[in-house]
């Protein structure tokens, strides 16, 4: 086929693949965004006077502008246009993260903090609908989803070593303001160099409804389980959220179900392949962000790392991610079936999670850590990067937007939810333990001793769900996702189909 025949709306465009590096550089000043603040998080409060009860909202603040205005953004970048709203995102970070570095009170911070979250909303879903309306060629698709999935899984570890260079040899500021360059540079290239193709925007009328029901819904539900980890789950506010949350959102969705043009067209969400990749990086996610969490206390607290050392650590896991995105998940996507990667994927990071159960106060790095990262990193490299690329196959290119905002969703949900879900669990052990055993410590040495067992026992209980959690994910990849290889011999086709829908890479079953 003729390079004139491929001038059809969908069509290849020739700087897709210079559009992909400023794409992957937004999407990994997002990711890393999520954990530098937290390496910082200490410095900052002590300079600003935020107290010990106000300095969640740091994260807070972030979580619920982000996690209730994804699906808003999502259809804002299909109506008005994904590289406008790509690169206005970028310029409100940008200018978010300034406020943030020069805040000199915790208004200012929680303020700067909340506008992050409201343009990432924008960015996020923006940068992967982009990639599916560029991306069709089902072997090039694969590699740009490869390097996407490589840089989502990984860009948080990555943030944990540039955090702690910022906060150790600068100051906690630069945490916010190394954001400007990367976004200055994804913002100009992506201006020069993104070319949308055409016909893909969604020009109907906006559903104010659907936004307010959605918006609202997912605030409440994101900040349920926030208010849940630190107050706990019996609490009177706790409980009001997620009534509130499940009240909200069942609204949204009979509403969806009805208007003529809904924020969130419930065909992108009932197609059985999207709904199991939805829900099973959804759990995949609630596993790795206790995970997460709990590795960072254990290595600072329990073993004594600098937040540097901390971030070093973490290597493994970032090396895994990126071999098992581009190398096996790449390479393996067109010959086999997304779900023979995506549920081996999960019971390999499963495995690797298996291992860090055996952790003890002297447990080896070499002989126990090491090991359990790399293969956690991996199967989830295995299974993110085809979980990325499976969640806007087959979409309507007018869907894109709000397609990959589900994909957000998913994650920022899953994340809220596994760091207060898993957090409880440790929580509760680990004053099990110490109440069991802190009677037979007569020394203050033995009490801190048996203290820091218990942590490790909290932990150790919380890893076992998350293990369950990850075998559950790849079951319903497995069940779910039935979809086969691309079918090479149609992936080049272009043209209009039924209400204008352009065809993307036929999928096989």
């Amino acid at each position: 086929m003729s390079e004139t025949a491929l001038k059809a709306p969908g069509a290849a465009d020739p700087g897709r693949w210079k559009a992909l590096v400023f794409i992957a550089l937004a999407q990994l000043m997002v990711v890393l965004d999520s954990t530098i603040v937290n390496i910082a998080l200490p410095s900052a409060q002590q300079d600003l006077g935020i107290s010990d009860g106000n300095r969640q909202w740091v994260v807070t603040a972030y979580a619920l502008a982000f996690g209730g205005l994804l699906l808003f953004g999502g259809r804002i970048a299909d109506l008005w246009g994904r590289k406008r709203t790509f690169v206005t995102g970028l310029a409100g970070f940008a200018a978010a993260s300034a406020l943030g570095g020069a805040a000199t009170n915790e208004a200012m911070m929680f303020g700067s903090r909340a506008l992050q979250g409201a343009f990432g909303a924008l960015l996020a879903p923006a940068a992967l609908s982009l990639l599916a309306v560029m991306f069709t060629d089902a072997r090039e698709r694969a590699k740009a989803f490869g390097i996407y999935g490589a840089i989502a899984g990984g860009g948080a570890a990555v943030g944990l070593i540039l955090g702690g260079f910022l906060t150790e040899y600068l100051d906690w500021r630069w945490t916010f303001f190394v954001n400007i360059p990367f976004a200055v540079i994804a913002a100009a290239g992506a201006w020069f160099v993104v070319r949308e193709p055409e016909g893909s925007r969604n020009r109907s009328a906006l559903d104010i409804p659907g936004v307010i029901l959605s918006t609202l819904g997912l605030v409440a539900l994101v900040y349920g389980f926030t208010r849940a980890e630190s107050e706990g789950w019996g609490e009177g506010v706790t409980i009001g959220m997620f009534v509130a949350s499940a009240v909200l959102l069942i609204a949204f969705v009979l509403v969806e179900a009805k208007v003529k043009a809904p924020l969130l067209p419930l065909r992108v969400v009932t197609d059985r392949n999207r709904g199991g990749v939805y829900l099973s990086l959804g759990l995949a996610i609630i596993a790795m962000f206790g995970l997460f969490l709990f590795l960072t206390y254990y290595l600072q607290v329990v073993k004594g790392y600098s937040p540097v050392k901390t971030g070093f650590a973490f290597l493994p896991m970032v090396a895994g991610m990126i071999t098992g995105s581009t190398q096996i998940g790449t390479r393996l996507l067109t010959r086999v079936p997304p779900r023979l990667l995506m549920g081996p994927g999960f019971l390999v990071a499963a495995v690797g999670m298996l291992l860090l159960t055996q952790l003890e106060i002297n447990t080896s790095y070499a002989g126990v850590l090491l090991p359990g990262m790399l293969l956690l990193g991996l199967g989830m490299g295995t299974a993110f990067m085809p979980a990325m690329s499976m969640a806007t196959q087959g979409v309507r290119p007018q869907d894109a937007g709000v397609a990959s905002a589900m994909v957000n969703t998913s994650q920022q949900v899953g994340g809220a939810i596994g760091t207060a879900l898993l957090n409880t669990i440790a929580a509760s052990a680990t004053t099990s333990y110490i109440t069991d055993h802190i009677g037979s410590a007569t020394s203050r040495s033995q009490q801190q001793l048996v203290q820091l067992e218990g942590m490790v026992q909290g932990y150790t209980s919380a890893i076992w769900f998350a293990v369950g959690i990850l075998v559950v994910a790849a079951a319903i990849a497995l069940t779910f996702v039935n979809a086969g290889r691309p079918n090479m011999s149609a992936v080049t086709e272009s043209g209009e189909g039924a209400e204008g829908e352009v065809r993307v890479p036929v999928i096989a079953h």
